[in-house]
């Protein structure tokens, strides 16, 4: 179904406008992506918008008229609106021409298929949507399973983290648990649970790595607790040659992310 729409007040608007919102979300199932690059990489994974939300005078580009029929053709629904609407649904000033409603993913633990990934990234308590995109996308770039989410972490699908990922949002599988629901899940199978610490620590170039690893970052202020540190079966220890006592936790989690990556394969 195609269908154009010009009016800020319009039912549908309000819908879009809804979902940036986490209650908004949780209550409807969906979330809003936005970009054809984000959009086009959701398609190729095998995921299309049950809506595209489209701006009038936009340019012709044969990738978004692929992404068009192929939503029409799964029986989904083409919105076309002028691109202030567009930017009151983003809530960005200068939105991208086209927005796609997906549904949220099953986010549960127990669907995760730990041997399908040599690495996995974890992160505990991570507030910050940026750092939770970001982490995505570095899962995505070390050809991680995906990221699980412990404890009371930003949304996954909130419009920033989506942003934030690149389309990694669409590549990685995402779980998310309390501790002890994680950990009881990672002990029922085989898996190493790795991470930064200053305790007891070994130096992270050094370290015995195994897959499947499992790499765990903490919250951005505080890091891990002690108790989930005494859980790993391994802490590593990073060199801060300045001042700086710490790493970002999206940038902790690269680093190990990559440094797991070359010890596996080497």
């Amino acid at each position: 179904m195609r269908r154009e729409i010009t009016g800020f007040s319009n039912p549908t608007v309000k819908y879009l406008r809804s979902l940036r919102e986490k209650k908004h979300r949780k209550r409807e199932g969906k979330f809003l992506a936005e970009g054809l690059r984000l959009l086009t990489d959701a398609r190729e994974s095998g995921r299309l918008p049950e809506m595209l939300v489209m701006a009038l005078g936009r340019d012709a580009h044969p990738l978004l008229n692929t992404l068009e029929a192929d939503v029409l053709e799964a029986g989904g629904e083409v919105v076309e609106t002028t691109p202030d609407i567009l930017g009151k649904i983003t809530g960005k000033d200068n939105p991208q021409a086209v927005a796609g409603v997906f549904a949220e993913f099953d986010t549960g633990i127990t669907s995760l298929q730990r041997d399908r990934a040599p690495i996995w990234l974890v992160a505990q308590a991570l507030r910050d949507p940026g750092n939770l995109g970001t982490m995505l996308r570095t899962g995505d770039a070390i050809g991680a399973g995906g990221l699980i989410l412990i404890d009371d972490c930003a949304d996954p699908f909130s419009v920033e983290a989506v942003r934030a990922s690149m389309g990694a949002i669409f590549t990685q599988s995402v779980a998310q648990a309390n501790w002890p629901e994680f950990l009881e899940w990672l002990r029922g199978g085989s898996g190493q649970l790795v991470a930064a610490s200053l305790r007891d620590a070994l130096p992270y170039r050094q370290a015995p790595y195994a897959a499947p690893c499992f790499v765990m970052v903490g919250n951005e202020s505080r890091g891990l607790p002690q108790e989930y540190e005494d859980a790993c079966d391994l802490r590593v220890t990073m060199p801060m040659r300045g001042r700086a006592d710490s790493l970002n936790a999206a940038v902790a989690g690269a680093v190990l992310g990559y440094e797991v990556l070359a010890a596996l394969e080497g």
